[in-house]
């Protein structure tokens, strides 16, 4: 099925997504890969506050390649989730609704999306160059010591994901390798 939502976004519109679900998101979400990941968990170990709010957002696990003239942000394709599932489980109960990347989640992050209600996305590898033409302005807002890791404001529209694993804990990857998904 095809759905739009709006970013931040709404426990309604989360709780709507099904593993399989075609989905555009339009307004802000925000970057974040490994450097970022391992500073905010080292912030929040120090008992500092975080540089973005968590609560509605979404994280797209991407380091953006350099704008060419005339452009907003370079080839802005996904990274491998994974690498971020040892934080993911606590920005999620900090109130994180969804993250963007490409690969599987480990059991921690899927008990933390259903104890949540939150989603895992996936955004198509090596679509880097089409993804950031749904990327209408890109800011630096936090770790700009990090280079391209460092935390982005992206304002999206139609910025297209596929749900991977929703709020329910329905894993796409798992039901088509089991042949389920319908």
């Amino acid at each position: 099925m095809e759905k739009h939502i709006q970013a931040p976004v709404c426990e309604q519109d989360i709780a709507s997504l099904h593993a399989g679900d075609y989905v555009y998101i339009s307004g802000t979400i925000y970057t974040a890969r490994d450097a970022a990941h391992k500073r905010m968990q080292e912030t929040l170990a120090a008992g500092g506050p975080l540089p973005v709010d968590l609560n509605g957002n979404i994280l797209y696990y991407m380091g953006p390649s350099p704008a060419r003239e005339g452009q907003v942000i370079g080839s802005a394709g996904p990274t491998t989730a994974g690498r971020m599932d040892r934080y993911t489980p606590e920005l999620l109960d900090l109130g994180l609704k969804g993250m963007i990347g490409k690969g599987k989640r480990s059991i921690k992050v899927k008990e933390a999306i259903v104890r949540n209600g939150a989603v895992y996305f996936a955004a198509v590898g090596g679509a880097g160059a089409l993804l950031s033409k749904a990327i209408l302005k890109s800011e630096v807002i936090a770790y700009d010591d990090l280079g391209t890791e460092a935390i982005r404001r992206l304002e999206v529209k139609d910025f297209p994901v596929i749900v991977v694993i929703d709020g329910e804990g329905k894993d796409l990857y798992e039901e088509v390798l089991a042949g389920t998904n319908t």
